[in-house]
């Protein structure tokens, strides 16, 4: 039989076979990588669909992943999740090219077969505080079980102050499951330590040295404030609370407190991070030079009293120093605190300034200022007049002279 076939025919047929061929590569690119799930296993899932009872989800499987909503709503019934958003899912079974999922197993008929699952597993489980008990907390788990919680496994830290929240739902990880279901002990704690890990690392990709963060002061200690910026807590130096000097942290900051922070250092090899607020701030030295000149005068108020002179503030974050051989009027004195204590105001004179090491040398003002300033060199918060400084030192010495 003679071939009627013309080349055009040929070449649609050659045409059909290389669209079929690659059909079947994309569609074999598009499930390379697709692993079968094993009941228990955790993934990233996104949403695909939010309905009245499920949440759609793509699983990076053949099949569709579907979860129920109800695990996703907050308190008023409405879903706490999008269209779009990513969260970790577990995997349950899979029938019918429908794959279930579920961020922890819930109320329900669970019995100690479904808890020993997630306790192999590490699938979450829905727990009710019922009381407090010697250590810890028992707790009703899905299906009427009961467990328990020990109080370093309820939270990430514990309160001394905190009321017991007895009767709170909450999310548990089966740690030890033992006696066919008649020894159990779960942990709130490691859920968010997970979460937190989990915040780390994303956070790992995204933060940066200089970086202004937000974050909440979680304790407090003589040498400066832990702060925790949602998945990683960090040290605020006391030096780095102030360009002020701080003497007593408590009364610059409260556990609760939330601040705006510039990031000074992240180092995650080896897990410290330290935070600055005096650099969200604007520096006091920058008017030094203008409204504090070599030669003016101003009223500062003495904070600090060393064997080689007394520091007085002239605003908070801007410090001079006066030598201890600028106080004795003429005499020499062996301390400061001879002639000076703190909280005294004083009139000084600027007389020189350092930029490059932030350091002002001040003096007492001299006679001459007296008319363009106060006639009282040394006065005592909220006091009078105490005469010149010359006065007041002449008044110590005498003093002196009549105990002897």
């Amino acid at each position: 039989m003679e071939d009627t076939r013309n080349d055009s025919e040929e070449i649609n047929d050659q045409t059909a076979n290389d669209d079929m061929e690659d059909f079947a590569a994309l569609l074999e690119q598009s499930l390379l990588g697709a692993r079968e799930l094993k009941p228990g296993q955790k993934i990233e899932a996104t949403v695909l669909q939010v309905g009245s009872q499920w949440v759609f989800l793509d699983v990076g499987q053949k099949g569709e992943g579907v979860l129920d909503i109800r695990e996703l709503q907050d308190a008023e019934g409405k879903a706490a999740v999008a269209v779009g958003d990513r969260l970790p899912v577990y995997f349950l079974s899979g029938a019918g090219g429908e794959l279930r999922f579920t961020t922890r197993l819930g109320q329900g008929a669970a019995g100690a077969a479904q808890i020993e699952e997630a306790w192999r597993s590490g699938i979450p489980v829905e727990g009710r505080l019922e009381k407090e008990v010697k250590g810890g907390f028992e707790v009703r788990l899905a299906g009427g079980m009961r467990a328990f919680c020990p109080f370093s496994q309820l939270g990430m830290r514990r309160d001394a102050d905190a009321e017991i929240p007895v009767g709170q739902s909450l999310s548990f990880k089966v740690m030890q499951f033992g006696e066919q279901g008649r020894n159990v002990v779960v942990s709130h704690r490691a859920l968010m330590e997970e979460e937190r890990a989990r915040q780390r690392e994303s956070l790992r990709e995204t933060l940066k040295e200089g970086m202004v963060v937000q974050g909440t002061v979680t304790a407090l200690r003589e040498f400066g404030a832990f702060v925790d910026i949602g998945g990683l807590e960090g040290l605020l130096p006391i030096s780095e609370i102030s360009y002020g000097r701080v003497e007593n942290i408590g009364e610059a900051l409260h556990v609760g407190q939330q601040l705006q922070l510039a990031i000074k250092k992240l180092d995650w090899e080896a897990g410290r991070f330290s935070f600055s607020l005096r650099d969200t701030q604007a520096d006091p030295w920058s008017k030094v030079g203008t409204l504090y000149a070599e030669g003016s005068v101003h009223t500062g108020t003495v904070v600090r009293l060393v064997p080689f002179g007394a520091f007085v503030a002239l605003e908070e974050g801007i410090d001079g120093l006066i030598h201890i051989s600028r106080l004795g009027a003429g005499r020499r004195i062996s301390h400061p605190r001879e002639v000076l204590e703190v909280g005294q105001q004083l009139l000084v004179t600027v007389e020189q300034i350092d930029r490059e090491q932030r350091r002002i040398a001040l003096a007492p003002a001299a006679a001459g200022a007296e008319s363009a300033a106060p006639k009282s060199y040394v006065e005592k918060p909220g006091g009078g007049s105490m005469g010149t400084f010359g006065e007041l030192l002449k008044g110590k010495f005498e003093k002196k002279g009549k105990k002897r």
